[in-house]
């Protein structure tokens, strides 16, 4: 029996749809956040869990880092939250290979496990006096 004929590439500007709408989302995201600063009260909730504990979550100074980042400021991005930087750049890479080999990479288990595990030591290592410098 013979093989199927294999499929044509699908062309560049099919292939790309999927990952430039994403971007386009991403830009709209970033840029909203570029232009409303969350370092001013008022314009976006406060984190629960420091509102009701007074400790930082991984995800605390997120978007006041995202501002930082939107204005060029990486070193103030990095102060804000290093780990929320860190994942940006994740997701550019892989943001990036999906549009080079046509799909976003698999994630294995391990993946998911690794990054609690990260996020996890982020979050106890910033709410104790020596973690200074990762608290928002």
């Amino acid at each position: 029996m013979s093989e199927p004929p294999s499929a044509a590439p699908a062309p560049v500007a099919r292939r790309l749809a999927a990952p430039l709408g994403v971007l386009a989302g991403v830009l709209a995201a970033f840029g909203y956040v570029g232009a409303v600063d969350p370092g001013e009260p008022g314009h976006y909730p406060v984190c629960p869990l420091l509102r009701l504990t007074g400790l930082y979550c991984p995800g605390c100074g997120g978007l006041r880092g995202a501002h930082a980042l939107a204005h060029g400021e990486l070193t103030a991005a990095l102060r804000d939250n290093a780990l929320a930087v860190g994942c940006y750049a994740l997701f550019a890479v892989c943001w990036v290979m999906w549009c080079v080999r046509g799909r976003f990479p698999e994630a294995r288990p391990w993946h998911a496990g690794a990054l609690g595990a990260v996020a996890l030591v982020f979050t106890i290592v910033r709410n104790f006096p020596f973690g200074g410098l990762l608290t928002p």
